[in-house]
């Protein structure tokens, strides 16, 4: 199992294979302090090699998810002076872009679960998810415009997540939705009324997971991710020799075996 570093701004615990992660900064909303980004980063370089963790859970104190940038960050970094070299806001802005990258390329599948509000860069956390599950009246929205600033590096997740012509529309408008108009775009998989649904929603995912081989499901999204960058035949030849590796493997036998006997594979079976 991989050694976890401290997290100072978030909650952490390993339980079956899932790791919950859960921003714990409930006074600011769980607002996106660089703390809190590092802790993020910090976890998700430590288990990008950990096949044991199978599902990574994403989730906020509070009733919150997250609230997006804290403001008092930003204003400190504004405040920093610059020099030919080095700007406090730029490596302020760029640490969200390298978050959400290295939480959209992780190799475990990530479940977000959406409560209360979900706004900038929770929105962008939502949109690198695998599998996003909100409660119907969480609020979610781009405020940054209202503010004066742009959701720079935002903006490319969302509009991979639901397309351009969506995507500018919230942008432009920064306006505030529930969990229905979320799944409606396509932002969120499941919307539940209560927490209690969310639980039990959770549960049920959690288990289907459960059911896929670790090695597969991270070369399945490598290569879904791949999609919109590669050459189709360059991808598909690509997706080839993935299959073909797979197959070869240690999991690709034991799951056709698992399938000839009429058994559950030996990643499915409860620990």
């Amino acid at each position: 199992m991989a050694e976890l570093p401290d997290t100072p701004n978030a909650l952490v615990e390993i339980s079956a294979g899932v790791l919950h992660f859960t921003f714990n900064r409930p006074q600011a909303r769980n607002a996106m302090s660089l703390g809190l980004l590092t802790d993020i980063c910090n976890v998700f370089d430590a288990i990008a090699d950990a096949r044991g963790i199978r599902t990574v859970v994403l989730r906020g104190t509070g009733g919150n998810f997250c609230a997006g940038g804290d403001i008092k960050d930003m204003a400190s970094a504004r405040q920093s002076p610059r020099t030919q070299h080095s700007d406090a806001v730029i490596d302020y802005s760029r640490a969200f872009g390298t978050m959400l990258r290295k939480v959209n390329a992780a190799p475990q599948a990530v479940i977000a679960i959406l409560e209360g509000a979900v706004l900038g860069g929770g929105f962008g956390l939502c949109c690198v998810s695998d599998v996003a599950i909100a409660v119907s009246d969480a609020k979610f929205g781009l405020p940054e415009t209202g503010l004066g600033l742009p959701p720079a590096q935002i903006a490319p997740f969302v509009v991979e997540r639901i397309g351009l012509t969506q995507a500018r529309r919230l942008g432009v408008c920064g306006g505030r939705f529930n969990g229905e108009e979320a799944e409606r775009l396509g932002l969120v998989h499941f919307v539940e009324a209560e927490t209690a649904a969310v639980d039990k929603r959770l549960a049920e995912v959690v288990e289907q997971i459960r059911r896929c081989a670790p090695k597969a499901n991270a070369v399945t999204k490598r290569i879904m991710l791949g999609v919109s960058q590669a050459n189709p035949e360059d991808l598909l030849d690509d997706a080839a020799r993935d299959f073909a590796e797979c197959l070869r493997s240690d999991e690709g036998t034991e799951g056709t075996m698992a399938f000839i006997e009429k058994r559950l594979p030996n990643w499915a079976t409860p620990d």
